[in-house]
């Protein structure tokens, strides 16, 4: 299994790791065959825009650097544009992983949608 410079980068370095106090939306996913476990914590001003996108993740050096990379790609998005963010877009900027760990750029996908439904639902709820 290769490993592309971008990975081991992002692996041995992760940007954006921890959790934010009080985020506006957060989402955690999980694999139950490898045990990965993702949780993405986002703020949002008021143009929508995410401010700040951090994570934290229980598993391999690709869910790591799927996590770390994802939140590099979504901070200064609008939420719309961010949810768009493919399993084949943090994957491609990754340099590519290798197939057997595709799914990995998959949960950091999912997480990030599943915070910014979480965002979306309480801001619905707040506006009731």
């Amino acid at each position: 299994m290769q490993y592309s410079d971008k990975v081991i980068e992002h692996y041995t370095h992760p940007r954006n790791t921890g959790v934010i106090k009080n985020p506006d939306g957060e989402g955690t996913v999980g694999n139950p065959v490898c045990g990965d476990i993702m949780t993405i914590y986002i703020k949002v001003d008021d143009d929508e825009k995410l401010t700040d996108v951090k994570f934290s993740t229980f598993g391999c050096g690709a869910a790591i650097a799927t996590s770390s990379m994802i939140t590099e790609m979504a901070i200064g998005m609008d939420i719309d544009e961010a949810y768009k963010i493919s399993r084949n877009d943090v994957a491609e900027e990754l340099d590519g992983l290798p197939p057997i760990k595709l799914h990995c750029s998959n949960l950091a996908a999912d997480a990030l949608q599943a915070a910014i439904e979480n965002y979306r639902e309480k801001k619905a709820k707040s506006e009731e």
